[in-house]
């Protein structure tokens, strides 16, 4: 055996030979359990960072652990392939986005494969293949008939730097999520898919998640946002529409002083007609931002319109004023203002000089005059009338009975939740396949016409997209009369690929269907890695998607996840690492020094996986000490001769030992199987692997122990290091591949102990320690504490006050 652990000899060979030997390979064993374990694919920017490394090593741990349990274990890979980097970057560099793309997913493949991880390279996909758009595709069209996609101009969160529209969830503090551009305000026609038809499954499903993260839960549970409240309308004048509104707090309907409505609203646009003035304030409106954090720290502003409604109960004139943190697209498009109980609506009424009338008083005191800020929190009513006295919740009731008894209003359950904008105004990106003619309407493109192919012969220069002037795909004949027509020319936003990926890897390779009853298979995930910053963008896309095939009869799973693991970020000095920050690590670099076993070693070690981990240069340093540690172990053992005896009539330090390597084993599979903590798994083989190191064998047999614990360090660690241990295997000279032996089992008798250190205090002091038989009652245990020479020299003379057994642990005899 080599004296020297040099990876470099190692790893390239056995990749080599995994990828030859298809190790990973896997297909459907119904006489197996089956493991289905998933990595949030990444895009191809071109080079793997540390957050990847992490994420995938995560998952591969995981993946090999269970592969060790003899579950038959599915670990695809492919690429989140279409997006606006690949734009910029043919824009900047003049290279077609296809091709920068394809080079990336080569280079990064490349990349993954050294760091050893086990990915069945046979199911591998790229969402900008139309292999694989031609299905989604194929499903918005079925959508499409169904009436759950659907085409409307509408107020849009517009990113001027990146030229295209994000959806909500896409805007965060204001800014665009991929650039940090700040966002405009815009009305365009798009495409939205109906996801708040699915909002109470979307939402009960929740409950049903366990393996899920609470934080993560949480978050969808407060996007979609389900609220029970009033809906009622507020007559008005002439021959407008009432204005309907909808309130969660019905009882302080009689505190309403004045109602907002959006810009783009019907009563606003009746009363700009003949006012300049509003005309301009609707118009600068329009490039708000439309953003819920954005609006929540925006200035407000507002207009009286002119205009009154009559209040639902009093009948009494309501203004109405026209408000930039009222958007047309979000419930009603107009709100009731009660600035006495919604600080909102208390700050623009102090503004604007508008009324404020308390009408919610606390239940056990009164309100300062004038208030100085809005009292939101429940209590009893006043100054409401026929409903003074009432606490608000018995207000809720019997103001919403009253509107049912006029005809006012309803009880009615409200979402926070709106429907998905899936289209984009820009190249690269999957087709939406629809063509408009003028005779027909708006035309999905036939089933035998799919997929609309992306055409690559373009040129961009980040002013449009170049699918708007290019004749051969713009202009085709209309599916459904032969007249001249032509296509839609906007692109799915890149969450439309990522929402159904999960299943597509299970039938990659189906070129007739877009699943087929390989995803009943493996579907749902067992486990799934990721960051939590896709806690409601992807996670929540992908749940509505996999009810949306459900219900095309493609699938027969209601959830796409069993069990969900966040990894946190990769810090250096406090901060997440980034290019522009000038703090990254280049894997590359750490694995041509290391081998990637340290470097998969230290980012399983230096932190638990759901916390974030800061990058150590001295920790990469430790994980390197520790592998060639443990191989100079094997090596000098290996040099005496291996053993293959069973571990019989030990020694006392031999049986020690063996119960360190049975505590070991059930340490380190709770950790990883239960607890999902790595770190402190890893931790427990390095203690192992100290016990070997002063272990000092006073009978021949005693090597036994040493050789068992070895195999068993190797066993364990072959998740996190599957190179170096599959080399020392050989050399502790066991046959087959170490990543398809059975992971080691811990025997219960193995741990037991016939003997027991107890501490032994006097009065708190620390006076000895002895052993004590293992089934020792506590009348033995306190005979030999008080039995002990250095425990007597503190007790003669003294009265025995009380002795106290802490069992296992320690006795504490009070003297005085």
């Amino acid at each position: 055996m080599e004296q020297k652990y040099i990876p470099q000899n190692i790893e390239a060979a056995l990749q080599a030979q995994w990828e030859k030997d298809k190790v990973y390979k896997v297909t459907e064993d119904p006489d197996r359990e089956s493991f289905y374990s998933l990595c949030m694919f990444p895009y191809p920017s071109g080079r793997l960072h540390m957050g990847h490394v992490r994420n995938y090593t995560i998952g591969d741990v995981i993946t090999r652990y269970q592969r060790m349990q003899g579950k038959n274990v599915l670990q695809p890979m492919g690429w989140d392939a279409f997006g606006l980097p690949a734009e910029n970057a043919a824009i900047k560099h003049g290279v077609p986005p296809a091709k920068w793309t394809h080079e990336n997913i080569d280079y990064m493949r490349d990349q993954l494969k050294r760091l050893g991880f086990g990915y069945d390279w046979d199911r591998e996909l790229a969402t900008c293949d139309p292999e694989y758009y031609h299905w989604e595709q194929w499903l918005f069209t079925r959508l499409l008939q169904k009436g759950l996609v659907y085409k409307r101009t509408a107020p849009v969160n517009w990113c001027p730097h990146d030229k295209t529209v994000l959806a909500n969830e896409q805007v965060i503090d204001g800014c665009c999520w991929r650039c940090d551009t700040p966002v405009e305000r815009r009305e365009i026609p798009q495409w939205f898919m109906k996801i708040t038809e699915y909002a109470d499954e979307l939402l009960s499903g929740l409950d049903k998640l366990d393996g899920w993260p609470d934080a993560v839960k949480t978050m969808q549970r407060n996007w979609i946002g389900r609220s029970e409240g009033t809906e009622l309308s507020f007559a008005a004048e002439g021959d407008m529409d009432d204005l309907v509104v909808y309130t969660t707090r019905p009882d302080t309907l009689m505190g309403v002083t004045y109602v907002a409505v959006a810009a783009e609203h019907p009563l606003a646009l009746k009363a700009a007609e003949e006012n300049p003035d509003l005309q301009a304030f609707i118009e600068e409106c329009r490039t708000t931002e439309t953003a819920e954090a954005a609006m929540e720290t925006m200035e407000k502003k507002g207009m009286a319109t002119g205009l009154v409604v009559s209040h639902p109960v009093t009948d009494e004139d309501i203004p109405v004023w026209v408000a930039n943190f009222v958007l047309m697209g979000y419930g009603t498009g107009a709100v009731m203002a009660v600035p006495a109980h919604d600080q909102r609506d208390f700050e623009f009424a102090g503004k604007y000089g508008i009324p404020v009338k308390p009408v919610v008083y606390p239940v056990d005191g009164e309100l300062e005059q004038p208030l100085t800020a809005a009292f939101t929190d429940y209590g009893v009513l006043k100054n409401s009338g026929q409903f003074d006295g009432l606490s608000s919740e018995q207000a809720f009731d019997a103001i919403t009975e009253y509107l049912q008894q006029q005809a006012k209003g309803e009880r009615r359950v409200n979402y926070r939740l709106r429907d998905w904008g899936i289209s984009r105004q820009r190249y690269w990106g999957c087709p939406v396949p629809v063509i408009y003619c003028d005779d027909c309407g708006t035309v999905p493109v036939p089933d035998e016409d799919l997929p609309v192919v992306l055409p690559l012969d373009v040129e961009l220069d980040g002013a449009r997209s170049p699918l708007v002037d290019h004749p051969d795909f713009t202009h085709v004949k209309c599916p459904s009369c032969g007249a001249d027509a032509h296509r839609e020319t906007d692109t799915f936003d890149t969450f439309f690929e990522s929402s159904w990926y999960l299943a597509r890897f299970t039938c990659a390779d189906q070129d007739k269907a877009m699943l087929d009853e390989r995803a009943d298979f493996w579907l749902p995930v067992d486990q799934y890695v990721g960051g939590i910053e896709h806690a409601i963008l992807h996670l929540l896309y992908a749940r509505f998607f996999t009810k949306l095939m459900r219900d095309e009869g493609l699938l027969h799973v209601d959830e796409p996840i069993k069990r969900l693991l966040t990894q946190g970020m990769v810090l250096m000095d406090g901060s997440k690492m980034s290019k522009s920050k000038g703090n990254t690590v280049d894997p590359e670099s750490l694995i041509d020094r290391y081998g990637a076993d340290t470097v998969r070693l230290f980012i399983m070690f230096a932190s638990p996986p759901q916390m974030s981990l800061e990058w150590s240069d001295e920790g990469v340093e430790g994980a390197s000490r520790f592998l060639r540690r443990l191989w100079r172990l094997v090596a000098v053992h290996v040099a005496d001769g291996v053993v293959s005896d069973s571990a019989n009539n030990l020694s006392e330090v031999g049986k020690n030992l063996n119960r360190q390597i049975h505590l070991t084993i059930k340490k380190v599979t709770d950790d990883i199987e239960r607890r999902l903590q790595m770190n402190t798994a890893i931790a427990a083989v390095m203690e192992l692997m100290n016990a070997v190191s002063k272990f000092k064998p006073i009978q021949d047999n005693d090597r036994v122990v040493v050789q068992q614990a070895l195999e068993t360090a190797c066993l364990l660690l072959t998740p996190v290091v599957p190179h170096i241990t599959t080399a020392l295997w050989k050399e502790l000279g066991q046959g087959g591949d170490i990543i398809d032996t059975a992971w080691p089992l811990a025997d219960e008798a193995a741990m037991l102990q016939d003997e027991i250190q107890y501490i032994v205090q006097v009065n708190g002091k620390l006076r000895d320690r002895i052993q004590v038989a293992a089934d020792a009652d506590q009348s033995t245990i306190e005979q030999q504490a008080q039995a002990s020479e250095s425990v007597k020299r503190h007790t003669d003379g003294c009265t025995v006050r009380k002795i106290i057994v802490v069992p296992g642990r320690l006795v504490n005899i009070v003297v005085s």
